[in-house]
């Protein structure tokens, strides 16, 4: 049995559509859309509602942690600019969903990110791709767990959640073989960017299960250059399965 994994797509259609080539079927662990290319400032929906040049001021802003000014000036492009914000959202939104749902092969089983809008998913996820947040799916003879979305951040992304709401998500899993998630544990060498120099939000809820469950695998993404890709805790091989958008290459598990 071989399966690939994919995080942080970004609105990489083009490679997503090849990622299921050679494999049984597709995880996707969410952030399938890109607002904002940290690499490449002319990329995303931001810069295409408001150019470069504002991108570029706002990812400096974020990347000095000024997130409150970062929020403001967001603010001000908005209301100088003659549409609603929602709605000019949602479109942009929507046409990236529409390519990247029609890319993903058949059987392809995913959950939400941080950046993505989980309302609009059940509008794109045709018949052979699967929508699991909180559930548990067999492949091959093996349970799979999926925990979606993200925690609360001064960023203020779409799809964050309470630790509540969170931690009961993970509990609904129970013992699971993999346990797939779009954040990793609350370890730091997991959670700590080296490009952007700051700690991403990991949950300790996941970790908790680590060490009660003891699954196989724990695989996630988030943390697009993490100071550590993997790592063992216990039993468990901890794997950020990597920032699709810039590698193009799934991460394999075979058994």
């Amino acid at each position: 049995m071989r399966v690939h994994v994919v995080s942080d797509v970004h609105g990489n259609g083009e490679a997503l559509a090849r990622a299921g080539d050679g494999a049984d079927a597709l995880l996707c662990l969410g952030d399938l859309i890109l607002f904002l290319d940290y690499a490449d400032h002319s990329r995303g929906i931001f810069p295409d509602l408001f150019g470069a040049e504002n991108a570029t001021k706002i990812v400096a802003l974020r990347n000095a942690r000024r997130f409150q000014e970062a929020k403001e000036f967001s603010r001000t492009l908005w209301a100088n600019l003659d549409v609603d914000r929602e709605q000019a959202t949602e479109q942009a939104v929507r046409r990236q969903y529409a390519e990247l749902f029609a890319a993903f092969p058949t059987p392809t089983y995913a959950t939400y990110g941080n950046v993505d809008m989980p309302r609009l998913w059940p509008e794109y996820a045709r018949d052979g791709v699967s929508v699991l947040d909180g559930q548990v799916v067999e492949i091959g003879g093996r349970t799979f767990g999926f925990v979606g979305g993200g925690l609360p951040t001064p960023m203020r992304t779409p799809y964050e959640i309470d630790e509540e709401t969170y931690a009961a998500k993970v509990a609904a899993l129970g013992r699971v073989d993999v346990l797939c998630s779009h954040i990793p544990p609350a370890v730091p060498e997991l959670t700590y960017d080296t490009v952007a120099r700051r700690f991403e939000r990991g949950s300790e809820a996941i970790l908790d299960a680590i060490h009660a469950t003891r699954p196989g695998h724990v695989l996630f993404g988030h943390v697009h250059q993490p100071l550590a890709r993997r790592m063992r805790i216990g039993r468990s091989e901890c794997v950020n399965v990597g920032h699709f958008r810039s590698t193009g290459r799934p991460w394999v598990l075979e058994w």
